[in-house]
C-alpha cells in the first residue's frame, strides 16, 4: 500500500480511532483530523495535547474543525482516501439543538465537499458515516406475510403505552431492514445523516471520485465515551451500573436493535477503502442479528456482576423507533465483507475494557431531565 494515505476526520473518537488502527496495519499512511470535541472526550485520558492515550501513536494528528475549510483543505496534503467520521451524534438531543446538530453535521459536510469540487487535492476513494436512523422504523410484514411501510406510531397509542407498529389494526413482524426501505428520518440527527449520504453520493458521483456511504447499526464496544450521555446505549447502561444505579429503558425495553462490534465497523470502512471497485452506493453495517434493548441491559448487568433490573420508564422518547435490524447481504455481495465478532464475545470485550476505566460521571437522568422540559418524553 506504498504512497496510500488516508484523513480520518473524527478519528480520534470511538469509531475513527479504530479505524486508525485498521487503516495502519493496512499499510497506509494515517492523519486524523478532530476538534477534540469535550462531550465525547470530556473523561477520557488525554496525553499532554489533549489527544486521547488509546490513538494509536503512528496516527499524524490534526487538530481542527472540518467547519474551517482552510483547516481541512491544508489537511489533504498527500491525502489519497478521505473517511468523514466527524458529527454530533445522539437522537434525544438532536431535537432540541436543532441549530447545533445542522451546523455541526450538514454544514460540516458541505464544508468537506465544497473543499472537494474546487479540486487542487488527490482524493481517489471516500467513505461516509451514515446510520441506520434514517430508515426511520425498520422493515416489517403484515400477518399473511406481505411487505409492509410502517409509518411512525400515532402518538395517542405512545401515550397509553401501546409500542408495536400496527397497520390497519393488525400489528406488524418486524424482519431485517434492507438499503431498499424507502427513508422516514425521525429526528434531526437521521435527517443529518441522510444528507451526509446524499450530499456525498452526489458530490461524488459528480467529481469522480468512488464513494461509500456506510449506514451504521448501533456500534458498540471499547472506547466508547462512558460520560457522555448521548452516546451508544450499551456505554449509556454500562456508565449507570458502574454508579450502581439502573440503566434507565424506555418503552417496555423490548425494542429490537442490531448491535455491532467496533471493530467491524473499522473493517467495513477499511474493506470499502481498500477496494478497486467503483462504487457510488449506501450499505448496511451491522451484525445482521436482533437484540432487545432489555437484553443488553442484563447482559451488562451480569458481566458486570451488578445485581441491578433495568428501570423501565414506560415512556416514549421523541425520534425513537420500534424495531430495526440490518439485512447485511449486500455489503456481503459487493465487497466480500462480513461482521466477525459475536454478541457475547463482544459484550465480554466491552465490559472488560469498561471495568478498567475509573468510574464515569453518569449524565442519564440529566438527560432525561433536559428532554421532559423539551418535551420530548411522552
Amino acid at each position: 500500500m506504498r504512497n496510500q494515505h488516508v484523513l480520518i476526520t473524527g478519528g480520534a473518537g470511538f469509531i475513527g480511532s479504530h479505524l486508525a488502527d485498521v487503516m495502519i496495519e493496512r499499510g497506509f499512511t494515517v492523519t486524523v483530523f478532530d476538534c477534540l470535541l469535550p462531550q465525547v472526550h470530556g473523561e477520557i485520558e488525554k496525553d499532554g495535547e489533549g489527544w486521547p492515550r488509546y490513538l494509536n501513536p503512528k496516527a499524524r494528528r490534526i487538530k481542527g474543525d472540518v467547519l474551517d475549510q482552510r483547516a481541512f483543505a491544508a489537511a489533504l496534503t498527500g491525502v489519497t482516501h478521505l473517511v468523514h467520521l466527524a458529527a454530533s451524534v445522539g437522537v434525544g438531543q438532536s431535537m432540541t439543538n436543532i441549530v447545533d446538530y445542522t451546523r455541526n453535521n450538514t454544514l460540516a459536510a458541505a464544508n468537506v465537499l465544497e473543499v472537494l469540487a474546487k479540486g487542487g487535492h488527490g482524493v481517489q476513494r471516500m467513505a461516509v458515516a451514515s446510520s441506520m436512523s434514517i430508515y426511520g422504523e425498520g422493515e416489517y410484514l403484515t400477518r399473511g406475510g406481505k411487505p409492509a411501510i410502517a409509518e411512525m406510531r400515532p402518538l395517542e397509542r405512545l401515550q397509553r403505552g401501546e409500542w408495536e407498529v400496527q397497520q390497519n389494526g393488525e400489528t406488524l413482524t418486524p424482519i431485517a431492514t434492507r438499503e431498499t426501505k424507502p427513508l422516514q428520518p425521525a429526528s434531526i440527527y437521521a435527517v443529518n445523516k441522510r444528507d451526509h449520504e446524499e450530499m456525498f453520493l452526489s458530490v461524488g458521483r459528480a467529481i469522480g471520485i468512488p464513494t461509500v456511504a456506510l449506514r451504521l447499526f448501533n456500534a458498540y464496544g471499547p472506547r466508547q465515551a462512558l460520560s457522555n450521555p448521548y452516546t451508544g446505549v450499551a456505554a449509556i447502561f454500562a456508565s449507570r451500573l458502574l454508579n450502581d444505579r439502573a440503566p434507565l429503558v424506555f418503552e417496555d425495553g423490548m425494542q429490537m436493535r442490531d448491535f455491532v462490534h467496533v471493530r467491524d465497523v473499522a473493517e467495513a470502512f477499511a474493506t470499502v477503502m481498500t477496494s478497486q471497485s467503483d462504487v457510488w452506493d449506501a450499505f448496511n453495517v451491522g451484525s445482521g442479528a436482533a437484540v432487545s434493548v432489555n437484553t443488553i441491559a442484563h447482559t451488562l448487568a451480569r458481566l458486570l456482576r451488578k445485581n441491578i433490573a433495568p428501570h423501565v420508564l414506560g415512556k416514549y422518547r421523541v425520534g425513537d423507533v420500534r424495531h430495526c435490524y440490518a439485512d447485511i447481504g449486500k455489503i456481503a455481495k459487493t465487497f466480500g465483507f462480513r461482521p466477525r465478532r459475536d454478541f457475547d464475545g463482544g459484550m465480554e470485550e466491552l465490559v472488560g475494557w469498561v471495568a478498567a476505566q475509573s468510574v464515569p460521571t453518569d449524565g442519564a437522568e440529566r438527560s432525561l431531565g433536559e428532554l421532559e422540559r423539551s418535551k420530548m418524553v411522552v
